[in-house]
């Protein structure tokens, strides 16, 4: 075992996250973390990485254990360069490049200073330091980032420092890495190399995820839900059936704690109108009394316990028995409501003809791209990051950037186009949320008055609480639901997606393949999810000679 987690109590503001919050990590062990968008995943990290002392309870590592976690911020970085970053970032690297050079400056070494040079040479050794400059360019090149290893880490984009945080867990040789959202700026290519590195690593891995194609990699998925953590032994598919059996089991115990409620209930006000009329004597207790104070005890326990979150996936649930559907159907959690109009009158008509296309901007990057989409269809661009798939789509669209050198685009002049982006515009950071959604909406044209603003947070399972929260500190699932707002502000035509899965949690992605199934319109989309492209599917046009 590398990792003992207790963790009794944990509150964020006034909201609670954790409760009873316990799990051990063993050796080697890769471990997949799940839970609702808010529930504290990214928290419980924090907490295990030590920059989070707020809360109760106790963590137990192994004597001797290396820990390494991806960073959220990337502040105080100066002008050090991406391969530097990296490295100041690995276990036990800047002790011991540390103690080797105020060796070197020694004049006259001691006997005790030239053992604890030539320990800290052999341990350098070990960890494999002296060629780290050449595995960093290897491994930053397979993330297709071949020249930002001598570029200051300050310049790099988000996804690009996301990938360059990966690389530095890669290379950690630790016993745990704590990995949040690895996934999330992969094409399809490094995210089945970091998948094989994952497999083959020998540190324990502990890895928030929604990535289902990392989720069947894995030896175990922990649920964070109602305060605690749930073990499902096994991968993805295990998860599903697991947790589908788990569920019916908890609502049958639910449900015998709501009729136990309501006997109870019954039988205080049975006890209440006989204990006046008792006849005993003065030297023996109201017998009535004794059952009305025992069962309010007992009442006043059961009342303590929270119902629990029920979720089942669709084709688990779809399942399950008569009885078992109808329970689920009674108690299952909320998910988040897309509005999306429904297919019953798909007129088939052409909204987007593309023709022979060259796009780029000094020169072209991509040529001889042929397509039709029309209402109800489906149609997937694909290729690795810096293929030119987002600049195909902005050509497409006419949007700023990209030239047309060739061929031709012709899109439907009624048609309504929505875009879904992976990051929220920077005008919108300062904004209250509800602000912020009265801002698409106008921004689109479209009124809206706040009793429709209230209607939508709770569509989309923000909390009265979230009122009072800006943009910028919103969550990344919180993000993403807040972009599909923005996206469906108008009844589109056309739907444009780029990684409409990232930072979405499980339901959340489930709700929102259900309702592109559901959808009468086309969609447009680039996704490196398996899962979700199995779903929505589709033609594919495929750039730079992708596999199909």
């Amino acid at each position: 075992m590398v990792l003992s987690v207790e963790i009794s109590e944990k509150s964020f503001g006034p909201k609670t996250l954790f409760t009873h919050l316990n799990f051990t990590i063993g050796d080697g062990e890769k471990v997949g973390v799940v839970g609702r968008n808010g529930i504290g995943k990214t928290t419980l990290f924090n907490i295990l990485d030590g920059s989070d002392k707020d809360y109760s309870g106790d963590l137990a590592m192994r004597r001797g254990m290396t820990m390494v976690a991806t960073s959220q911020e990337y502040h105080d970085v100066g002008e050090q360069t991406t391969a530097e970053y990296i490295t100041s970032g690995l276990p036990e690297f800047t002790e011991l490049s540390q103690k080797m050079a105020e060796f070197e400056a020694l004049e006259n070494p001691s006997s005790r200073q030239v053992k604890e040079y030539s320990a800290a040479v052999e341990r350098f050794s070990d960890k494999g330091y002296y060629f780290i400059g050449d595995k960093i360019r290897r491994a930053l090149e397979a993330f297709q980032l071949e020249q930002a290893a001598d570029r200051p880490f300050k310049t790099l984009s988000g996804g690009e420092k996301r990938l360059s945080e990966i690389v530095k867990i890669m290379l950690s040789d630790s016993h745990l890495a704590l990995v949040d959202e690895p996934t999330n700026y992969m094409d399809y290519a490094a995210k089945a190399q970091f998948i094989e590195w994952m497999n083959g690593a020998p540190e324990a891995i502990l890895v928030i995820t929604h990535d289902r194609d990392v989720l069947a990699n894995v030896d175990r998925i922990i649920e964070i839900k109602d305060g605690g953590a749930f073990s499902y032994p096994g991968n993805y598919a295990d998860y599903l059936a697991q947790n589908s059996t788990r569920t019916v089991t908890s609502m049958n115990e639910y449900e015998i704690v709501q009729r136990r409620i309501e006997n109870l209930k019954k039988q205080i006000a049975a006890a209440r109108s006989k204990k006046a009329g008792w006849g005993g004597t003065a030297d023996k207790k109201n017998p009535f009394v004794v059952i009305e104070e025992r069962c309010n005890r007992e009442l006043k326990k059961l009342l303590e316990i929270e119902k629990p979150s029920f979720w089942i996936d669709k084709s688990s649930a779809a399942d399950l028995d008569y009885k078992h559907a109808a329970r689920y159907e009674k108690y299952k959690a909320r998910n988040i409501k897309i509005g999306l109009s429904a297919a019953e009158s798909r007129s088939r008509r052409s909204l987007v003809a593309v023709r022979d296309l060259a796009v780029g901007y000094e020169a072209p990057i991509i040529s001889g791209i042929d397509f039709d989409l029309r209402e109800g269809d489906a149609l997937e661009i694909r290729g690795r990051n810096g293929a030119g798939k987002t600049t195909l789509i902005k050509a497409i669209l006419g949007l700023p950037g990209p030239r047309i050198f060739g061929g031709e685009v012709k899109i439907d002049p009624h048609a309504k186009i929505s875009v879904y982006e992976q990051e929220v515009n920077s005008s919108l950071f300062d904004l209250l949320l509800p602000d912020a959604i009265m801002k698409v909406y106008d921004d689109r044209g479209v009124n809206i008055t706040e009793q429709k603003v209230r209607s939508i947070m709770d569509n989309y399972l923000f909390t009265e609480a979230d009122r009072n929260v800006k943009v910028r500190d919103l969550s990344g699932g919180q993000k993403a639901r807040l972009q599909i707002i923005a996206m469906l502000a108008v009844e589109p035509d056309l739907l444009v997606f780029d990684e409409p899965t990232s930072h979405l949690d499980l339901p959340s992605i489930e709700e929102l393949e259900t309702a592109l199934a559901r959808y009468k319109g086309a969609c447009l989309y680039i996704s490196h999810d398996n899962y979700f492209r199995n779903k929505v599917g589709g033609a594919v046009v495929s750039l730079s000679n992708t596999p199909q």
